[in-house]
């Protein structure tokens, strides 16, 4: 992300670096490796003398560059491990219950399938060529081939990207990004397009979208990384990945949606949720995971990573409670789904500004992430009548684009010093015109390819189900088995009742429609 081994510059006395290194011990790690693989051979023959032993750790309190060390360290790599796991837990199985909850119950599970099938496919394109192109040194738009199948990628750090992290485990922090970016466009199509056309989808997708876009943005020779790039053209700023993940998959979800058409019925009669229970569960865990997708964006154990964290809590807390205040508003009750829309949104509009904004900016950025999504779920989307089934365009599309244009005038060195690196002279000044012109290129790349491959999937693959078949349920047409069974019904008994199933479908649908009256 947009953080590497420069991070945190705050000093740390000689004296109190000598006395906390006999008191923990870790003296005798910088002056030794702990194995050819984890740790890189010192650039000179002779040992580091003490003064530069001591220079290492402190850099490694500091988060900053190494002198004659590049080792793990860690405390750095356990948070780094954490952030993983938590960005994981994001769409495994925060997004599969928060989207699952959000569709009918004969979709239920082909939501989760998606959510699972996106997990599997990704992490092999990753470990195949993903994270090379993505992180390898190569031309500004796309990396090379260094780093293909994994190759070279060991416990030792890329001094590219963290000084005290393991690349193997910055890889794999990575993937979790590229996991659940695609995830998300699912929520657009749901309830109506075809398994296989989905990961025909999404795996053309990840290279002709994802790969080149997360290179620009932060790869180390990226066109578009302003923080760390001198060379940058476009010296734009995106701390967790508002163009990266957010705008990317929310412009694309759009297209897709209208490519695809609207679900059958839409407009017609109600598409409610079948369980606002899992949704709320998975929209905290989303909550929990999004630390790890934010503060674990620093790469590192540091002062920015915590002004992320903090800056992440306000913006979500502030969000969850405007959206529900205008439903009060406007009428008259705020809704348990206004609650979690609203959380989700403030996660989304903080993202690209996290580890860079003041408390106060958070608590700003969080008031607008309450208003605009808001009004694009509930206006825009009712105005231009398009069937974006959950919303991602108007939480991560319309909240991403906003998010990356409000970083480029709340975003400050007083927060994240890395800023004065390569863009002293735009921040505070002209840096929300380098945001456009990423925002720019991140809405081109996403429409154009994303229309490029619908197109050419729907005159080959197909897809979209039979009309007969989308009534059904893709529980059913896609999976051949059921979310949810009548009580005392066996397993076989629903597999070969499709009827019934619909039947019970139609129910649950008439029941909640009554009850909402």
């Amino acid at each position: 992300m947009t953080t590497t081994t420069r991070r945190g510059r705050f000093r740390v006395t000689l004296a109190g670096v000598i006395a906390l290194s006999v008191a923990c011990g870790v003296g005798g790690r910088l002056a030794a490796a702990d194995s050819p693989e984890n740790v890189a051979p010192a650039p000179t023959a002779t040992p580091p003398d003490l003064l530069t032993r001591v220079a290492d750790l402190e850099a490694y309190v500091t988060n900053g560059a190494a002198k004659a060390l590049i080792s793990a360290g860690p405390g750095h790599n356990a948070w780094m491990m954490t952030s993983t796991a938590l960005v994981l837990f994001m769409t495994l199985p925060g997004l599969a219950l928060f989207y699952g909850g959000l569709v009918r119950r004969k979709n239920v599970l082909s939501v989760l399938a998606q959510c699972f099938g996106c997990a599997g496919l990704v992490t092999i394109l990753w470990w195949a060529v993903g994270y090379s192109l993505t992180f390898a040194p190569g031309s500004s738009i796309l990396g090379g081939g260094r780093f293909a199948m994994l190759r070279g990628v060991t416990s030792a750090p890329n001094p590219d990207y963290a000084s005290w992290v393991s690349q193997n485990v910055f890889a794999m922090y990575q993937l979790m990004f590229a996991i659940i970016t695609p995830a998300l466009i699912v929520g657009a199509i749901a309830e109506r397009m075809k398994y296989s056309a989905i990961m025909a989808f999404i795996t053309i997708w990840m290279f002709v979208v994802y790969f080149p876009l997360a290179h620009m943005v932060w790869g180390i020779d990226g066109l578009m990384n302003g923080v760390w790039n001198a060379k940058a053209a476009i010296k734009a700023i995106d701390f967790a990945g508002g163009t990266v993940v957010h705008m990317s998959s929310g412009w694309s979800a759009l297209v897709l949606c209208l490519i695809l058409g609207k679900r059958t019925g839409f407009g017609k009669r109600a598409f409610l949720p079948h369980s606002l229970v899992l949704t709320t569960v998975g929209t905290g865990m989303l909550w929990v995971g999004w630390y790890g997708f934010n503060a674990g964006s620093a790469v590192a154990s540091d002062g920015i990573a915590a002004g992320a964290f903090t800056a992440t809590t306000l913006a979500t807390a502030v969000a969850a409670s405007v959206w529900p205040l205008l439903e009060w508003m406007v009428r008259r009750k705020p809704s348990v789904l206004g609650f979690c829309s609203g959380a989700v949104a403030g996660l989304v509009v903080i993202t690209p500004a996290s580890g860079f904004v003041t408390p106060s900016g958070a608590v700003l950025i969080g008031v607008l992430a309450g208003v605009v999504p808001y009004l694009a779920c509930t206006k825009l989307k009712a105005i231009f009548k398009y069937d974006d089934a959950l919303d991602t365009f108007g939480v991560h599309g319309v909240g991403g684009t906003m998010g990356a244009l409000v970083t480029g005038f709340l975003a400050t060195p007083s927060v994240n010093a890395n800023l004065k690196t390569n863009l002293s002279a735009l921040v505070g000044r002209t840096l929300w015109l380098e945001q456009l012109k990423a925002m720019g290129v991140t809405v081109v790349l996403s429409v154009g390819a994303t229309t490029a491959i619908a197109l050419v999937l729907k005159a080959t693959l197909g897809l979209r189900p039979s009309a007969d078949a989308e009534e059904e349920g893709l529980d059913m047409t896609d999976h051949g088995e059921l979310g949810y069974h009548e009580e005392g019904g066996g397993y076989g008994e629903e597999l070969g009742a499709s009827a019934e199933a619909h039947a019970i479908d139609n129910s649950a649908e008439a029941f909640q429609q009554a009850d909402r009256a």
